[in-house]
């Protein structure tokens, strides 16, 4: 199938084939109705899209997947060309100044260390006027990623239990909070100390060095199989899954987290 730029090499391939689909005459009727605010929920689907081709394991499927994320910068690069701003290639040589300025280690600032990252970021911050500590964390993230960046921001300034024990101390206090919300007790509801306690789960991940994003999603797909497994195993014993008591499921569920554990 030959289209716009078929023998250009693959990006400059892509850009021609996004102005084509853009053209006012000749693109796409979907395509040129869109403006980055309508484009924005494809940008975080293409992203969790890349992290399940990730944990899949599949390299075809990861090769796929970033393409289809790659698509959605260049269409917003060309949005903002449009509107004589920027293009791709100013989001590109963007990109790699601020590499190479968080880099100073590697491209020839004499006697830069390697955990000046930070440094360099706040003041990138601090040139947009991001003046605060917790400054441009954007309020769009998904909540658990969220409430990681913060509390890692609050970190960068001595904000932060000393080890994970101060933090696992905060996760049982968080705890006993949300039982004295269950009994009436105090002005908070069970909702607020639900939200205080997943709060403190994710400062105690950061001290212990996991992602509690990925922690929890893969236990989300340890939970899904294992209880595909149970319905499997119920099916297999004509038994009705949904009539079954909570002992016979518990038995189920034990049966299977062992089979799949072996």
């Amino acid at each position: 199938m030959s289209g716009p730029g078929s023998d250009l090499p693959g990006v400059q391939r892509l850009l021609a084939l996004m102005r084509r689909l853009r053209d006012p005459q000749h693109g796409c009727a979907w395509d040129r109705a869109q403006d980055s605010r309508s484009l924005a929920r494809y940008a975080l689907e293409e992203a969790y899209e890349v992290v399940a081709a990730i944990e899949s394991g599949s390299d075809t499927a990861l090769r796929d997947e970033l393409g289809d994320l790659l698509f959605q910068v260049v269409f917003h690069a060309q949005l903002a060309d449009e509107r004589g701003l920027y293009g791709f290639d100013e989001v590109a040589a963007g990109i790699a100044d601020k590499l190479q300025r968080r880099h100073p280690h590697v491209f020839g600032e004499a006697g830069a260390a390697a955990g000046d990252w930070e440094r360099h970021k706040a003041g990138e911050r601090a040139a947009r006027g991001a003046h605060g500590v917790l400054d441009d964390v954007p309020l769009a993230l998904p909540a658990l990623v969220r409430a990681t960046k913060l509390g890692k921001r609050a970190a960068t300034i001595g904000f932060d239990w000393s080890d994970a024990d101060g933090a696992r101390a905060k996760v049982l206090e968080e705890l006993a909070e949300v039982d004295a919300a269950r009994r009436g007790e105090g002005a908070s509801s069970v909702e607020d100390e639900l939200g205080d306690l997943l709060l403190a789960v994710t400062s105690l991940a950061r001290h212990l060095r996991v992602d509690p994003e990925t922690a929890l999603r893969r236990a989300s797909g340890r939970f899904e199989a294992r209880f595909r497994a149970m319905e499997a195993l119920a099916a297999r014993r004509g038994l009705v899954f949904d009539e079954l008591d909570a002992a016979a499921l518990d038995a189920l569920w034990n049966e299977v987290k062992r089979d799949i554990q072996s």
